[in-house]
């Protein structure tokens, strides 16, 4: 009976240190990001997609980035801040605001890493079926198991509340006066 709660703890320590190397590795990713390029992994998609669509709504931007478009509309304000995107009015629809990345933009993402669930992804695609359900269903066990289920979260990879983040990144990488 010992050597089953042993074994028992044991596997549970395994777990709990399996989830802070997780935690760990997306705050150090973060971290780094924001060091490296001055950008969130949010702000760094955010700025990825614009790109690639050349000029886009702001909830054109919030709906294909799963974020809100308050969430967006700040992100863009900051990063308009900085000079990496360009935001006007629609000239048919007034109401609508049109974003665009700039030169300044373009360099930065020129120079960034990919984000981290890119990378993350790559190597989850390889995986077989299986793999993948197998992993999804333990997930979604410990999310159950840590009562998080009613946690309202967006596919990014981030160690801490993204508007929390961006607004650590803003002042880190605004001049000072």
């Amino acid at each position: 009976m010992e050597d089953k709660k042993n074994s028992n703890r044991k596997t549970s320590d395994n777990v709990l240190i399996s989830l802070r190397k997780i935690i760990q590795a997306i705050d150090l990713n973060s971290k780094q990001l924001v060091k490296r390029v001055g950008l969130t992994g949010p702000q760094l998609v955010i700025l990825q997609y614009i790109h690639t669509v050349n000029e886009i709504s702001v909830g054109e931007v919030a709906r294909n980035v799963s974020l809100s478009q308050g969430t967006v509309t700040g992100i863009l304000e900051r990063m308009e801040k900085r000079g990496l995107v360009a935001r006007h009015r629609s000239l048919r629809d007034k109401r609508r605001v049109i974003v665009r990345i700039t030169e300044a933009g373009k360099t930065l993402l020129h120079n960034a890493p990919p984000v981290m669930q890119e990378n993350f992804l790559g190597k989850f695609n390889t995986l077989q079926e299986w793999e993948k359900t197998m992993i999804l269903s333990a997930l979604q066990r410990l999310v159950s198991m840590l009562d998080a289920r009613s946690l309202n979260v967006e596919p990014f990879l981030s160690a801490s509340p993204i508007e929390i983040e961006t607004q650590k990144a803003a002042k880190t990488s605004s001049p000072k006066t």
